[in-house]
């Protein structure tokens, strides 16, 4: 529950006095507790008169939930899915109205979202949060929770929903199957650890596709494109309801975020949906980039970094000074990169600033701050204000223009450690890309430190995977000979349920760094070109992407096909 809310309700029924509100408000945000838990645990109140005060204040009844009883009857009213975003129990039905405790009674937009999505009437019940998340845990099935319902239960709910839409349907039908889609399509991303998915409206069809592991796949048959051709403009008005975005605006693109809770071993997990829509010939393209918190491993031992890589990022972020560069295309896994490096050096001895577009995930301890250029809040501004807020280290999300790149190496040669991205395809294309943005060849030489290139490729599926002998063709476009392979052995997977038939189920990262030294410092104030840096840092030792990639294919980690289409 919002704190400010059970306080100030709280207040206004006179069960706390109206001068401490805002001690306790602040107490409960710095405690980082729950307030019913605050203010139970620290006496403030009891509990009976806590969750009666709440029902008293938006005239619901308080139900204690001691000894309750689920019957299975009562709990099918309420879908899985329902029961777990909204922290919703069903508690009981008379005649004909359904009573639903929810763990955050006070939050009318959560209360709204499920009188809109179910299709019987409720009326709201409170009843201690703690219980309702037994409750809910109990009756509902672990492992349908694990995800919000389970793969075979959605595709067949999608099913069933696509013939409906086909047919002729009420208003108030229309609304309640494109609320029940959207949330299907969103589940099925979510479960399928898919990055992205993407509502794309055509001239006589519409189609929903997901990116899992870095491939596009769609999610609709043909029945189903044609189906939802006809509700294309209410499913993307839907999207755009609950991303708190205009919905009557449909000329200009527009960005925006949605919020939902998973349950992953018994506990809630938030997961954040950036929302982005963009006007197209047969109207609104939406995708959604999927941003799954507790699946994201910001933690360079657990990122699957070679020992080499991990050995060298670790000695260069604790630098005092100098500028360290992620490079690689978009998707590439730069900012998880950035990240773990980041809660490495998170100590308390250190402050942290980070200038971010956007915010992809919360880390705490550190500073971090929404580029927003919407109000002129862009990464030099950031950058310039930073110096000012006596940082050690700082993440520029991005560096786009000459003058973020001149801030970022001022503040590196006053004695902070500057960390940041750019688009390029190889290590050294980092330099060439600075001096292209205007910087000076000295600045660049004095203070970079390192710059990592990396890519991400499919793991091939540990369910499905099979030796092979590679083509001569194949070992060709890798640069190898039979002579050179010598014994070793290529792999892949042949498809399975397991991986959907695709013959791969995750993804690694294959890294190029290239450490700075003398020599290659003397070549870049010599403005030496990108082609002489690279083949200079080769024979100084520098692996290369492909070199990385190949050893991932003779471990057993990936394809050739991988290693082609990403070196």
């Amino acid at each position: 529950m919002d704190p400010h809310l059970v306080i100030t309700t709280l207040a206004d029924q006179g069960v706390i006095a109206a001068d401490q509100a805002d001690t306790l408000i602040q107490a409960i945000v710095e405690s980082g507790r729950a307030p019913e838990d605050f203010l139970l645990e620290e006496g403030h109140v009891d509990e009976h008169t806590f969750y009666q005060t709440i029902a008293d204040s938006i005239g619901a009844n308080y139900i204690d939930l001691t000894d309750f009883v689920l019957e299975d009857s009562l709990r099918d009213r309420m879908p899985v899915s329902r029961a777990l975003l909204h922290r919703a129990l069903p508690v009981a039905d008379h005649e004909g109205m359904l009573f639903v405790a929810l763990s955050d009674p006070l939050n009318a937009e959560n209360v709204s979202e499920l009188r809109f999505a179910l299709p019987q009437n409720f009326q709201v019940s409170v009843a201690p949060v703690r219980r309702i998340e037994e409750l809910i845990e109990k009756y509902y099935d672990a492992a349908m929770l694990a995800a919000g319902a389970s793969t075979k239960e959605l595709e067949e709910q999608l099913r069933e929903l696509s013939g409906r839409v086909s047919g002729d349907l009420s208003e108030q039908e229309r609304s309640l199957y494109v609320t029940q889609i959207i949330d299907s399509l969103i589940d099925k991303g979510i479960q399928a650890k898919a990055s992205d998915i993407h509502f794309e409206p055509f001239e006589e069809f519409m189609d929903v596709r997901m990116r899992v592991d870095g491939t596009l796949r769609s999610l609709l048959t043909k029945t189903d494109q044609k189906a939802y051709h006809s509700i294309a403009r209410e499913l993307i008005s839907r999207i755009k309801v609950i991303a708190n975005l205009n919905i009557a605006e449909s000329r200009l693109p527009q960005d925006g975020r949605i919020q939902r809770s998973v349950m992953r071993d018994g506990r809630p997990f938030g997961i954040d949906l950036r929302v982005s829509t963009l006007p197209t010939q047969f109207g609104e393209s939406v995708v959604l980039r999927i941003l799954d918190r507790s699946a994201v491993q910001l933690d360079l031992d657990k990122l699957g970094v070679p020992e080499s890589v991990k050995k060298t990022l670790r000695e260069m972020i604790q630098l005092p000074n100098g500028i360290i560069i992620v490079t690689g295309p978009t998707g590439s896994g730069k900012t998880t990169t950035l990240y773990a490096c980041l809660r490495e050096i998170n100590e308390p001895n250190a402050k942290l600033l980070t200038a971010e577009d956007p915010v992809e995930y919360d880390i705490d301890g550190i500073m971090q701050v929404p580029v927003n250029e919407g109000i002129g809040l862009d990464f030099s501004r950031c950058l310039r204000a930073f110096l000012r807020q006596d940082p050690d280290r700082i993440l520029v999300g991005e560096t786009r223009d000459l003058e973020t790149a001149q801030i970022a190496i001022q503040a590196s040669l006053t004695g902070h450690l500057v960390f940041t991205s750019l688009h390029t395809n190889d290590s050294t294309g980092a330099i060439t890309r600075l001096v292209d943005m205007g910087v000076e060849p000295f600045l660049i030489s004095a203070s970079l430190e390192l710059v990592v290139a990396q890519r991400l490729v499919r793991r091939i599926c540990t369910s499905c995977i099979e030796p092979y002998e590679p083509s001569e063709d194949e070992l060709t476009l890798l640069g190898l000979s039979a002579h050179e392979i010598g014994d070793k052995k290529f792999y892949k997977g042949h498809g399975c349920a397991e991986c959907n038939n695709t013959g791969y189920r995750g993804r690694r990262a294959i890294y190029e760094t290239l450490r700075l030294n003398d020599t290659l410092r003397e070549m870049i104030n010599q403005r030496a070109p990108g082609v002489v840096l690279r083949q200079k840092a080769i024979e100084l030792g520098m692996r290369t992407l492909r070199e990385e990639g190949l050893q991932a294919i003779f471990d057993g980690e990936t394809s050739v096909e991988e290693i082609l289409k990403y070196t």
